[in-house]
């Protein structure tokens, strides 16, 4: 079983700041290749706190790619939408061959009314926009040159530069939340797919993976071939007590700056995201204690967490929890913590193998 890190900025200035937030993220994904995490992923948002503060994730990526040697990297996910998809496609190639073949292209929609409205884009376009701008990135990726007349973009005879060093693509990864075509659009194309569980309703998280994964067969992709992530928060400690009482502060950090982002969904309605206003609703809803009693949140000391994730492969199935270990202005002695006991004594229940805890950390 593989486990990875998920970063994705969600706290104040008055919590930390900026450059203190990546300077940290790039000490643990250092800290991550050699303990044998599998990935690190990070996120394209904008102008609010919950994300906005990594407009882009090659960046990131980049520099990790520069201070690690086999960890895979993830975009987590870029926004065809919001982007040149012609240029999307170069920058990511050269994220490919800056780490040697180590890019996972993760793909999204994005969801935030606020984000479409700046950029000047209709959420109703988002998903033909998201369609047409990976087609056209796979097919640069793939073919010596390309012309293309489709509905929001044209143009002739273009030779992508540089080429990606994994052939013939990098592996492509599809964001889903709550969107049921978007999990079937995916297992239908045969790409990966990162999720995001809610509590309010993990029986619909059920249903959507299992859609995924039957859109994935019946397409004719290889049985048991797909893959699976699961973003989740992750807070350890060596008694109950201190993962409970050292959870909550961040936690509620992230509700409020998440709760914050998704009011521009007030009086919004788009065809393209059925649903959605009862997601924000549920959003405004979450506690710190309704995402553990789901396991939406790996929380407590190492032999809980153990449980938690076994409850999550009972719900559904093989994945990859991507964790995020410095949400909410959590500080590196807490960040580090949890990114060692979970390798020390969490991991080797589910892969047999031993990471030595770093006792300076």
């Amino acid at each position: 079983m593989r486990f990875g890190l998920n970063f994705f900025p969600s706290f104040r200035l008055e919590d930390m700041s900026t450059a203190e937030y990546f300077a940290l993220a790039l000490r643990l994904s250092e800290r991550a290749d050699e303990l044998g995490y599998s990935s690190v992923k990070t996120v394209e948002h904008y102008f609010h706190d919950y994300g906005g503060h990594s407009p882009n994730p090659i960046v990131l990526l980049s520099a990790i790619a520069a201070r690690t040697r086999r960890i895979r990297l993830i975009t987590g996910a870029v926004i065809p939408a919001f982007n040149n998809p012609i240029k999307l496609a170069g920058e990511l190639a050269m994220l490919d061959n800056i780490s040697n073949g180590r890019l996972d292209a993760g793909f999204g929609r994005a969801f935030i009314p606020k984000e479409f409205d700046v950029f000047g884009l209709s959420m109703d376009e988002s998903r033909p926009r998201f369609e047409e701008g990976i087609d056209i990135i796979t097919k640069l990726w793939t073919e010596e040159r390309l012309s293309h007349q489709g509905k929001f973009y044209s143009f002739h005879d273009v030779r992508l530069m540089p080429r990606p060093v994994q052939k013939p693509h990098p592996p492509i990864w599809i964001a889903a939340v709550a969107t049921k075509e978007s999990f079937i659009w995916a297992g239908r194309h045969g790409y990966h797919i990162m999720i995001v569980p809610f509590a309010s309703n993990l029986e619909l998280v059920r249903e959507l993976v299992q859609s995924y994964r039957d859109a994935w067969r019946e397409a004719g992709h290889s049985p048991g071939a797909e893959q699976i992530q699961s973003s989740l928060h992750c807070y350890i400690a060596e008694t109950h007590r201190l993962a409970m009482e050292g959870f909550r502060r961040p936690v509620e950090r992230y509700i409020e700056v998440f709760s914050e982002a998704v009011r521009s969904w007030t009086g919004q309605h788009s065809s393209q995201y059925a649903g959605y206003e009862k997601l924000v609703a549920a959003i405004g809803a979450l506690t710190p204690e309704k995402m553990i009693d789901s396991h939406t949140a790996l929380v407590g000391t190492p032999e809980e967490v153990v449980e938690q994730i076994e409850f999550n492969l009972d719900l559904i199935g093989e994945h990859e929890p991507s964790m995020q270990i410095n949400f909410g202005g959590i500080k590196e002695p807490e960040a580090f913590r949890t990114l060692e006991l979970f390798a020390a004594r969490v991991m080797p229940r589910f892969n047999g193998s031993f990471a030595k805890p770093n006792e300076s950390a």
